[in-house]
């Protein structure tokens, strides 16, 4: 029971699993091939991909309620924008098509739990 209480607070916890996300971001950019399509792509993705936790870094150390909204917003844009680079990267590269979806699938999930938090925080009188 207590292991099963570990899993799913490791679940919920944003900042672990932004880092996590980003780590699997830059193991699947590293299987790509690279090309005249997939080099601009791949930059694209690692930079959004990887956003996402450090913006979360920064929400986490924020100083002030409008500080730690903003963050959040972004930690919501580049998780949408991961979700684009995902989904041209499954385009350019058939044999990867699968694990790009596996990441899309993350990527919306955490645009979905950023989004909430920061619809939650913008309605949450100052």
């Amino acid at each position: 029971m207590a292991e099963e209480s570990s899993n799913n607070r490791r679940q919920f916890d944003l900042a672990d699993r932004t880092a996590e996300f980003g780590e699997a971001i830059v193991g699947f950019d590293r299987k790509l091939p690279r090309d005249d399509v997939t080099g601009p792509l791949i930059r694209q993705l690692v930079r959004s991909g990887t956003s996402i936790g450090a913006n979360y870094t920064e929400a986490d150390e924020a100083g002030s309620p409008k500080e730690f909204s903003y963050r959040i917003s972004v930690c919501c844009r580049e998780a949408r924008e991961t979700q684009y680079w995902l989904r041209m990267l499954a385009a350019a590269t058939e044999n990867q098509k699968e694990m790009a979806r596996t990441l899309w699938q993350e990527a919306n999930e955490l645009t979905r739990i950023f989004g909430a938090i920061n619809r939650k925080t913008k309605a949450t009188p100052k």
